[in-house]
């Protein structure tokens, strides 16, 4: 109690401008925040407040602007920002690194022989979090240099657009299953280690699903090879579901994986002259909505699961899907962003054309 009401009288008396007058003194003598701030009894948030201030002009005091610059070499100035935003936006490989990413180490000793100085590694951590920067992990994305994509796009969005009473239009695609789990993150107690018992070696099933984007109905079929047979039932489903006594057309939108163009799917299209394909651009799966079904899927049932057999896990993926009407009404975003001629070269069902 005693000490606690000394300190208080301390840091009312030093207050403000004595306090920040101790700190720039002890800063241009080479002592750390941390040093600074045990030995004036103040938090380091204090410190590094009161050398921000100091910095950026708050403070005007001739004789400590004098003072020669230990610690304030590791502020961050206007040059060693310049410098530092040039290395941290290439790859260290092009100044002679062998390493695919800057670790603060590496970014520190760079600096070194841009500004003459070594800063420590948590400093340009500290300067990275500054500028905005954060360690996170990078994302993966499909490769983007179809010269079709934007007919392809503009002619799946003109007939949406344009879709009759007597038409559909699906998104089809095939989705892996396998028993061995995926695993991801979930609640836990501190200092527990989540544990997810693996069945045995690992099999695989394929599933084939088709979405009717206008009513948000979900057909598919399974199969234990992602071959032209699997997605021939998927078709069969699809004329038993819209007959051509009742649907003048059926566009069934697919992206370009060898199966959608097989010599067996093409005979049963010449049969179905109602059906028709649609094809994505190359490498552009958020054109297909059907995508997020499978995510979700994934998140509900695969994820962490505790199927024993592949027949069991098949089955719980298979009623997740016929349990709800899905995604539907307007398409991604990706179809609206497009620059292409406001009445595209209507694409042929072969995927060579």
């Amino acid at each position: 109690m005693e000490q606690a009401a000394i300190l208080a009288q301390l840091r009312q008396a030093r207050y403000g401008h004595l306090l920040s007058l101790h700190i720039l003194l002890l800063l241009c003598h080479g002592f750390s925040p941390t040093a600074i701030a045990a030995a004036l009894f103040c938090s380091r948030s204090s410190v590094y407040r009161t050398a921000h201030a100091w910095q950026v002009g708050q403070i005007q005091i001739g004789s400590i602007e004098s003072l020669p610059r230990r610690w304030w070499g590791s502020c961050l100035t206007e040059s060693v920002r310049a410098q530092l935003l040039a290395l941290v936006e290439q790859s260290p490989r092009t100044l002679g690194w062998m390493r695919t990413r800057w670790s603060c180490a590496c970014l520190a000793a760079q600096l070194q022989q841009a500004i003459g100085w070594m800063p420590s590694a948590e400093t340009v951590r500290r300067w990275l979090d500054q500028l905005g920067y954060v360690w996170k992990r990078a994302s993966l994305v499909a490769r983007d240099d179809d010269p079709t994509r934007a007919d392809k796009l503009g002619r799946i969005r003109q007939i949406w657009s344009h879709l009759g009473e007597q038409q559909a239009l699906l998104f089809a695609d095939e989705m892996d299953i396998d028993l061995l789990p995926k695993v991801g993150s979930q609640w836990a107690r501190k200092g527990e280690r989540l544990t997810v018992a693996t069945p045995g070696k690992n099999k695989k099933s394929y599933l084939g699903a088709a979405l009717d984007f206008r009513t948000g109905r979900l057909i598919c079929r399974t199969g234990w090879k992602k071959n032209r047979f699997l997605f021939v039932r998927l078709l069969e489903a699809i004329g038993r579901c819209y007959p051509a006594e009742r649907f003048q057309r059926v566009w069934v939108v697919v992206d370009n994986y060898s199966i959608h163009d097989a010599v067996l799917v093409r005979q049963w299209l010449a049969w179905h002259p109602h059906i028709h394909l649609l094809w994505l651009p190359c490498y552009c799966p958020p054109a297909n909505p059907i995508e997020r079904v499978f995510g979700e899927v994934h998140e509900a049932v695969t994820r962490n699961h505790r199927y024993q057999s592949l027949p069991a896990l098949v089955n719980a993926v298979v009623r997740h899907l016929r349990s709800r009407l899905w995604w539907h009404g307007r398409l991604p975003s990706v179809y609206y962003r497009i620059h292409s001629h406001p009445n595209p070269t209507p694409m042929p069902s072969a995927r060579a054309a």
